[in-house]
C-alpha cells in the first residue's frame, strides 16, 4: 500500500510584524519549519542548533530572501547554561526585545530503561527539559518588561502516553508539560502565555533516514515500515507536515491566542485518542 505524504498550501498573514521570535534546535526540521513559519508572518527570528556552517547560512540567507525578515543565528549549546544566557542575550541585543520563544531542541534515545547510559539520560534530560528551564526563566524579565510574550514548548504525543523503550524521552517530554502548565500559571496575569505543542510523527529528513533504517534492519519494503512500524499507533496513517507544525505555532504566537496558556495540544493524527 501506497503512503501520500501530503504538501498542505498553508498560507499566513504577516500577523507577527514587529515581534521578534527565538527558537532553538531550529537549524532543520520541525524548528527550521517554525522559524520560516514565523518570519513568513513577520517576526524576526534567531535560529539555533548544530550544522553545517554553510548549510546554516543557507537556512538564514533563504529566510531573509524569501520572507524579507531579520535572522540571525546562535550556536548556543543547549546542555550549557551559560550559552543559553548568551544566546538570550544575544536576541535582546541585537532587537532590543524578545516576543516569543519557542523550545525545540531535542535529542531521542531507544532502548529499555535498564540499558540506558547514564551519559544519554543526562544528555536527553539536558537537552529536551532542562535548556527549556533555563531559556524560560531568562526570557521572562524581557516579557514582563514589555508587556507581554509567548511561550511555545514542542513537546511530543510521548508527553501524554508511554511508549516501550523511550524511557528518557518520555520523561522529559512529561516533563515539559508540567513546566508549561507552571510557568502559564505563574504569568496568566501578565499577557505571556505558554503552551505545549504535542506533535505525532512529523515528516523530516531524520524521519526519512529512519525510515530507510528500519527497512534495512527489518526486511520489510519502504511503505510497510511506514505504516507498521512508524506510523503504528497513529491512527491516520501518515506524517504531520513541518508546515502543519508551523502554521499552528504561529496562531498560538498571535494576538488570536491571547486565551489560550497552559494547554498540551496534540499534533498527532488521533495518536492520544487511544
Amino acid at each position: 500500500m501506497n503512503v501520500t505524504l501530503p504538501q498542505p498550501a498553508l498560507g499566513t498573514a504577516r500577523i507577527l510584524d514587529g515581534k521578534v521570535a527565538l527558537v532553538t534546535g531550529s537549524t532543520s526540521g520541525i524548528g527550521l519549519g517554525i522559524a520560516r513559519a514565523f518570519a513568513s508572518a513577520g517576526a524576526s527570528v534567531v535560529i539555533n542548533g548544530f550544522g553545517k556552517p554553510e548549510e546554516i547560512n543557507d537556512s538564514l540567507e533563504g529566510l531573509q530572501r524569501e520572507t524579507g525578515a531579520k535572522s540571525i543565528y546562535s550556536a548556543a549549546d543547549m546542555t550549557k547554561p551559560d550559552e543559553i544566557a548568551r544566546m538570550v542575550n544575544l536576541a535582546l541585543e541585537t532587537f532590543g526585545r524578545l516576543d516569543i520563544l519557542v523550545n525545540n531542541a531535542g535529542i531521542f534515545h531507544v532502548g529499555p530503561v535498564d540499558q540506558v547510559p547514564v551519559e544519554k539520560w543526562d544528555a536527553v534530560l539536558a537537552i529536551n527539559l532542562s535548556s527549556a528551564f533555563h531559556t524560560i526563566r531568562l526570557a521572562l524579565p524581557a516579557m514582563r518588561h514589555q508587556g507581554g510574550g509567548r511561550i511555545i514548548n514542542i513537546a511530543s504525543a510521548l508527553a501524554l502516553v508511554g511508549l516501550p523503550l523511550t524511557s528518557a524521552y518520555a520523561a522529559a517530554k512529561h516533563g515539559i508539560v508540567g513546566l508549561t502548565k507552571v510557568v502559564a500559571l505563574e504569568t496568566a496575569e501578565q499577557t505571556i502565555t505558554c503552551n505545549a505543542i504535542c506533535p505525532g510523527n512529523v515528516w523530516t529528513p531524520l524521519a526519512e533516514a529512519h525510515i530507510a533504517e528500519q527497512a534495512k534492519t527489518h526486511g520489510l519494503p519502504r511503505e510497510e515500515v511506514i505504516r507498521k512500524v512508524l506510523l503504528a499507533e497513529q491512527p491516520n496513517k501518515r506524517f504531520a507536515m513541518v508546515e502543519e507544525i508551523g502554521a499552528f505555532a504561529t496562531f498560538l504566537a498571535s494576538d488570536a491566542a491571547a486565551s489560550i496558556t497552559g494547554a498540551a495540544l496534540p499534533i498527532d493524527g488521533g495518536w492520544t485518542a487511544h
